[in-house]
């Protein structure tokens, strides 16, 4: 539960980052960063594995590569229901959600515990 907590809050923390570093994505509050991070956790859980069953026969012709419009849609789409995170466009989805997954990864990578 602790383990579910901290990446929740880190995933927070990516996304208020991405905010940061591109200015067509914009995140109003700390609030906002966290409730953003629960739904795009939840979206990721449960809608993308989805699409990506639907789409692959599209992602298998690209070699993957549909899977980063696939990231950037799904980014896009919830900066576009949520108040207070808003998503500039649809290439902003894509490179924001990119920087999100890499900003989330070295985040939890930091503070693992070394074995």
């Amino acid at each position: 539960m602790v383990r579910l907590l901290i990446g929740w809050i880190l995933n927070a923390i990516a996304l208020l980052a991405v905010a940061y570093l591109m200015p067509s994505i914009q995140v109003a509050s700390i609030g906002s960063a966290l409730i953003a991070a629960l739904v795009l956790g939840l979206v990721n859980t449960l809608v993308r594995p989805l699409l990506v069953i639907l789409t692959l026969p599209v992602t298998l012709l690209t070699l993957g590569l549909f899977l980063f419009v696939i990231n950037g849609l799904l980014f896009w789409a919830v900066g576009s229901f949520l108040d207070g995170f808003s998503v500039g466009g649809f290439w902003s989805g894509v490179v924001g959600a990119i920087l999100y997954s890499l900003i989330s990864w070295v985040l939890a990578a930091l503070l693992k515990p070394k074995a």
